[in-house]
């Protein structure tokens, strides 16, 4: 919020002069609202991605009508409750629950509906994007999810890239679109790599997200614990579990949607746990003979969102920047390889099917998104 609100300030409220074309001519380009926009937001980060999306409609002069997730609602009725408490004049930011084939649908196809800004999985998403055009042209702000690589060569420090990848692929339980779903290591530091990734993955502790020591709580709903067993079964057959690969159900934690933060190895670099968005803590690995044949893997998928490299070697790193088809870059990241961007230092932006604007949310370029340019010219 106050990133924004710096930007808007800093751009002297989008409102700037323009060159003469004629004598005795004054004229300004003016960045308007556009009216009524839709924020659809995910279950994951419900008050962040919720709060940011949201203030960005707001705060360039638009009303907002907000559906959260159906799995978390509570702090979206929070943050609706402190904007009023704050002072936001009634009617300005609209509250509403219910299910996407319900709402969601609604607010798409709703003609008075001027513009959406969308956080959620790509199919769902780019449904709703081919639909909300149907009617006239509009603005629709997407971010669509996730397949991240990190590339590991021989030249990265191992205990650094494991802490930062074990970090950012079971951090949250692996339900972030930024999260690390695959890793390409080069062939010969690849089992030291291994066993040090192994190494501190065990020494993660799953439990209850209300207890300080706990590293992974449980997943979202049913859902997300089903499709994990089913990745898993798959897995099993298809390449080498390393650790991992259950769900956990003794004691107390029968009563949440527990699962074990697990590494697959050996699988085919084609196979779809290498191409598929899981959100859940899985993560393959593969063995590759160079950074280019890295790169060429990284980019071989139709997601962009993030990706990392860990090396010592500044040219690795400078190819890697250069020929990186993500969003979303880092480089030799240990508080995590492919998570963690904030307001006003990395803008969070996707590629590919990744996103459909190709400008970063928490970045210089956002607020541009929810404005339309007005000409104003005026002769004496």
């Amino acid at each position: 919020m106050r990133y924004y609100c710096w930007l808007l300030k800093n751009n002297g409220g989008f409102d700037k002069p323009m060159n003469q074309s004629f004598p005795n001519e004054e004229n300004r380009s003016i960045l308007k609202p556009y009216g009524v926009w839709g924020v659809i937001s995910p279950f994951n980060f419900p008050l962040a991605i919720a709060a940011g999306m949201s203030v960005g409609a707001l705060i360039t002069g638009n009303t907002v009508l907000f559906k959260p997730c159906r799995d978390t609602p509570i702090l979206g009725y929070f943050l609706c409750k402190i904007l009023h408490e704050a002072g936001l004049p009634k009617g300005v930011f609209n509250y509403l629950t219910g299910p996407g084939s319900t709402v969601g649908v609604e607010i798409i196809k709703n003609e008075y509906v001027k513009g959406v800004v969308f956080t959620g999985s790509k199919e769902v998403g780019f449904t709703a994007y081919n639909k909300f055009s149907t009617i006239e042209p509009r603005p629709f702000i997407a971010e669509l999810g996730g397949k991240n690589p990190v590339i590991v060569t021989a030249k990265a420090d191992i205990d650094k890239a494991t802490e930062g990848i074990a970090k950012a692929a079971f951090g949250y339980s692996g339900q972030k679109c930024s999260a690390v779903s695959r890793v390409y290591v080069e062939k010969s530091v690849k089992k030291k790599f291994v066993d040090a990734l192994v190494s501190k993955t065990l020494e993660m502790r799953v439990g209850s997200a209300v207890e300080r020591d706990s590293s992974l709580g449980p997943l979202i709903n049913k859902s997300a614990y089903d499709n994990f067993q089913s990745y898993m079964k798959v897995a099993y057959k298809d390449g080498k579990v390393l650790t991992g690969g259950h769900v956990i159900s003794e004691n107390d934690k029968k009563y949440g949607y527990y699962v074990e933060p697990t590494i697959v190895d050996g699988l085919p670099k084609n196979h779809n746990l290498f191409k598929e968005e899981l959100f859940v803590p899985i993560v393959c690995i593969a063995e590759v003979n160079s950074l280019d044949e890295a790169l060429t893997l990284a980019n071989n998928t139709e997601y962009g969102l993030t990706a990392g490299i860990f090396t010592q070697d500044k040219a690795e790193a400078d190819k890697f920047l250069d020929e990186i088809e993500a969003g979303v870059t880092y480089v030799n990241r240990r508080i995590g390889a492919t998570t963690g961007a904030n307001p006003g230092a990395q803008s969070f932006v996707g590629w590919k099917m990744s996103g459909t604007s190709g400008i970063g949310a928490g970045g210089p370029y956002y607020l541009y998104q929810f404005l339309r340019e007005q000409s104003q010219t005026r002769y004496p």
